[in-house]
């Protein structure tokens, strides 16, 4: 059971969950491996879409490792077939000589895979602050130091939280964690936010960062709740 609030403290509940298929792309990435392995312990059915089946060391009865080209429709149209739901945990690195596409080409290239196959739920992941002007209540050193470094993948991941915004016939989610740690799921509650940042009483950021397993418990949650249907929802988690 997860228990998690927004700021006016409302209260949600997830009971046992309905078993589904997913198509996981990014599996082999630190945030993908923690999603995959939870989805499999949930007793959903993975297939995770790769690049390379080999860098997927985890067995499973329920697991299916296959190549994919995420940038693709026709690669993706093949391995939706039948899933009932979309969970990416696609990230790109920051390039300051070229800019970052990965994030809109594989979006674009995922929804209309989605659309042949007629897959309808997607659930992405992108980050705190990605409209630039959203980072002005951060601390100094993020605001001016860590911002400034990794615009060009927040930039294409605001670009990206566009595009589906104006998607009309695909029901989706972008979660936005603020820094990811590599640390397993918690119990801890989720604090949410329908906005850039999770801000407290005053404004200012909750936080800063939160582990890549609750990131991906979050995302699971989200495959049996209506609550963030086609909407860009920040979380952390609450401090104890």
């Amino acid at each position: 059971m997860i228990i998690f609030h927004t700021l006016y403290l409302f209260y949600f509940r997830v009971f046992p969950s309905v078993k589904m298929k997913i198509a996981v792309l990014g599996a082999t990435g630190q945030t993908g491996q923690y999603l995959v392995n939870q989805a499999l312990q949930q007793g959903h059915t993975v297939t995770a879409i790769v690049r390379n089946p080999g860098k997927l060391t985890v067995q499973h009865e329920k697991l299916k490792v296959v190549e994919g080209n995420i940038f693709s429709e026709d690669s993706l149209k093949l391995h939706f077939q039948g899933q009932d739901a979309v969970i990416s945990c696609l990230g790109f690195p920051a390039s300051f000589l070229s800019g970052v596409t990965g994030y809109t080409l594989s979006m674009r290239a995922a929804v209309n895979a989605m659309r042949e196959a007629k897959v309808n739920r997607i659930i992405t992941m992108t980050s705190w602050y990605t409209d630039p002007n959203s980072g002005t209540q951060s601390s100094y050193l993020i605001r001016f130091l860590l911002l400034p470094m990794i615009r060009s993948v927040l930039s294409n991941m605001f670009e990206m939280e566009h595009f589906l915004k104006k998607t009309q016939d695909v029901n989706w989610t972008v979660v936005r964690p603020p820094g990811l740690k590599n640390l397993p799921a918690t119990g801890k509650e989720f604090l949410t936010h329908e906005g850039y940042f999770v801000p407290d009483s005053n404004g200012l950021p909750v936080g800063s960062a939160v582990g890549r397993g609750d990131v991906a418990r979050f995302m699971l949650f989200l495959l049996n709740s209506n609550v963030w249907f086609n909407k860009a929802v920040a979380i952390t988690t609450k401090n104890e």
